[in-house]
């Protein structure tokens, strides 16, 4: 392995539940009054970030404070439809495998659900106990806190540090965080306008599947 440590995001990198997270999300908005919202507009906006800070964005759109029950609605019924349909995205396990050399995830998801959803898909042995949160930081991305993070606890330096993030907020914090970063557009509805958008965030490559993801480590460390 030519990095020392390699960071992985969670949600849209390693499983595909930002799709269930938008489209639960996105009823609610709709149910509360915010109804110009699209999935794409929900996914501009939302994807990428904590969920604390992404009900600050509802919220603003809306022009007045969520219900008191949103947070829960949203967690309730995206943790229905998670036991129901999450799986790890396709050749997860077997590019890991070609990847010799330590790991681990940072991701913008709270810390239990993380790792819920880690082991709902299967996952959760590849990483564990390796598996940190931007709850654990003061600030979520595109604030770099929870890459040096996650390079603190495992003894790594950042600038030998490689991110696999699928998210422009994702790039943008693992760049402010001093570390080289690909993009992955693996689960994006338009992978071309994606792929446009992480390089312009900073990622020196972009993959659309796992089958290319050893390659482009390779690539990197060349």
């Amino acid at each position: 392995m030519p990095f020392d440590l390699v960071i992985y995001d969670c949600d849209g990198t390693l499983i595909d539940s930002e799709t269930v997270y938008s489209e639960v999300s996105l009823a609610l908005c709709h149910e509360i009054g915010l109804t110009s919202w699209t999935l794409d507009d929900y996914d501009t906006q939302m994807v990428g970030i904590p969920l604390a800070d992404g009900f600050k964005v509802i919220e603003a759109a809306l022009g007045r404070p969520l219900p008191a029950d949103f947070e829960g609605r949203v967690e309730d019924g995206v943790a229905a439809r998670l036991e129901q349909e999450l799986r790890a995205l396709p050749g997860v396990h077997s590019a890991l495998e070609c990847l010799v050399g330590r790991r681990c995830v940072a991701s913008s998801t709270s810390l239990e659900p993380l790792r819920r959803n880690l082991a709902l898909a299967g996952l959760i042995e590849l990483f564990d106990p390796h598996v940190f949160s931007a709850s654990q930081v003061a600030r979520g991305k595109p604030a770099p806190d929870v890459f040096l993070f996650a390079a603190a606890e495992m003894g790594a330096e950042p600038a030998h540090c490689l991110v696999l993030e699928d998210s422009v907020p994702g790039v943008q914090a693992a760049r402010a965080a001093g570390m080289r970063v690909a993009g992955f557009t693996g689960t994006a509805r338009d992978k071309a306008a994606m792929r446009e958008r992480l390089l312009a965030a900073g990622a020196a490559i972009v993959v659309d599947s796992y089958a290319d993801w050893p390659g482009a480590v390779a690539s990197l460390a060349a």
